[in-house]
Order: structure tokens, then C-alpha cells, then sequence
């Protein structure tokens, strides 16, 4: 069968671009050379996204903060996978990619109240029992490298605020680079022993992806992180909870507890 010269440099042209060493030296090829627009929209993409990433919440409060809560690293994390994409040039792939949403389906639950969670004993824990309470929610870890501050400060902040009516509920998660290794007895020895930490330390929970714990689906839905998707990004995202279990306000992980104390002085 007879192949046209066209054919022939399309083919050529698919092999040389397979030959790069690295998805990025793809990427550059495929779009300076044949989509010369895509090249521009990326970089303006690149630019304008962590501008335009502003929380529901309004919970950032300094450039710090943006940065660690994962915006940057979710840009990047994308530039990596339009790269992937691109040098493959499944553009049609690229724009349901940029365009997806991350929101997630209405739940049947209103208020924190609602859900059962578990202590490190595997007992069953129902959230009712915090009516009445101000409650921050946090995801922790103990070989993350925002552990010692933020325990520290949390336990100043419980000690502090408790007969007030605060309750820190502290859920470990061994998502974010493996640093919650432990077990939970392990877990809560630590922060007991180390950081005097007396607030109730739960089960170890996912919080991001389809087993993630029902009470964090919820927590998420109800504040979201941006138009990056609403997923946690790190050890140590908080959320405020008020008396009646609304989810008030969502925290970076490097906020420091100290910092939201005023937010929580409000609700006590």
C-alpha cells in the first residue's frame, strides 16, 4: 500500500516527538512548534491561576499561608500533567482537565452533629455530644515539619479556651508523605508524652479521595479551597466549627492556632 509523503512526515514527525527524554522537552516542542497558541495560554495560565485561587473562606492571611496551603504545588502539579498531556497533544484531554470541577455531590447532612466518628480504641464517637461546643477540626501528623508548632500551640489554645467551650479534635492522616506512620496508640502517646496534647485525639482517617471519612467529605463541601478543588492539601488544615456544627471557616495548614484564636473567641 502506497503512503503519502504527508503521511510519511506525520510519522516522522510522531516519532522524533516520542524520542524526547522528558514529558516537558514534549510539551515545549509540541506547542511552540504546532500549537503556538496553547504555548501562550499556558503561560498566562501559569500566571494569573494562583492570583485568581482566592478561598471561600477568606481565610488567608499571608502570603505564607497561600503558599503552604498547596496552591502553588497545584499549579505546578498541573503544568506537570498539561506537559504529559500535551506531549501526547491530547489537547481535548488538557481543556476537560483545566475545566473540571472538584465540587462534590450535595449531602444529606447539615451540621458536624450528625456524624459518628472513631476514637483510637475503634469505639464509636457521636459528634452530638459536642452541641454546645466550639469545636477545631485538624488533620495531624507527627513527622510532618509543622508538628511541633502547631501541637505546641494547640495545647495552648485548648488549655486556654476549654472551660470556655472549646473542643480540638484531632484526626491523624498518613496522606501527605507518609508522616503518620504509627499506630493510634502510637499516635496518641506521642502527642500526649511530647506536646501534653489532652484534647481527643480519633481514629486515623483519610481525608482526601473516595474512602475519605464521611465527616471530612462533609467539612470540605461545606468550605471549599478554591477554585484548585477543595481537597485537603496538607497536615494541619483547620476548620472552625460553631456551636450549632456549621463549618464557619477553613485555615491553611501553616496558619498557626494562636492566629485563629481571636475567630474562635468570637464564636465561644
Amino acid at each position: 500500500m502506497l503512503v503519502s509523503e504527508g503521511v510519511l512526515r506525520e510519522r516522522s514527525r510522531e516519532s522524533f516527538i516520542e524520542g524526547f527524554p522528558s514529558p516537558f522537552l514534549r510539551f515545549r516542542y509540541m506547542t511552540t512548534s504546532r500549537y503556538p497558541i496553547v504555548f501562550v495560554a499556558v503561560l498566562v495560565i501559569a500566571l494569573v491561576l494562583p492570583v485568581l485561587v482566592v478561598p471561600s473562606s477568606g481565610s488567608y492571611k499571608t502570603v505564607a499561608d497561600f503558599i503552604s496551603y498547596g496552591n502553588v504545588r497545584g499549579v505546578l502539579t498541573t503544568g506537570q500533567t498539561v506537559a504529559t498531556l500535551l506531549g501526547k497533544h491530547y489537547f481535548h484531554s488538557f481543556l476537560l482537565l483545566m475545566g473540571s470541577s472538584a465540587s462534590s455531590p450535595a449531602m444529606a447532612q447539615k451540621s458536624v452533629h450528625e456524624f459518628s466518628v472513631k476514637d483510637t480504641a475503634g469505639n464509636d464517637v457521636d459528634l452530638s455530644s459536642y452541641k454546645g461546643k466550639v469545636l477545631l477540626i485538624v488533620n495531624v501528623a507527627s513527622q510532618c515539619g509543622l508538628t511541633s508548632s502547631n501541637y505546641k500551640e494547640l495545647t495552648e489554645v485548648y488549655s486556654k479556651y476549654k472551660d470556655q467551650g472549646l473542643e480540638i479534635l484531632a484526626f491523624p492522616c498518613n496522606q501527605f508523605g507518609g508522616q503518620e506512620p504509627g499506630t493510634n496508640e502510637e499516635i496518641k502517646e506521642f502527642a500526649c508524652t511530647r506536646f501534653k496534647a489532652e484534647f481527643p485525639i480519633f481514629d486515623k482517617v483519610n481525608v482526601n479521595g473516595e474512602n475519605a471519612d464521611p465527616l471530612y467529605k462533609f467539612l470540605k463541601a461545606s468550605k471549599g479551597g478554591g477554585i484548585l478543588g477543595e481537597s485537603i492539601k496538607w497536615n494541619f488544615s483547620k476548620f472552625l466549627v460553631d456551636k450549632e456544627g456549621n463549618v464557619v471557616d477553613r485555615y491553611a495548614p501553616t496558619t498557626s492556632p494562636s492566629k485563629i484564636e481571636k475567630d474562635i473567641k468570637k464564636l465561644l
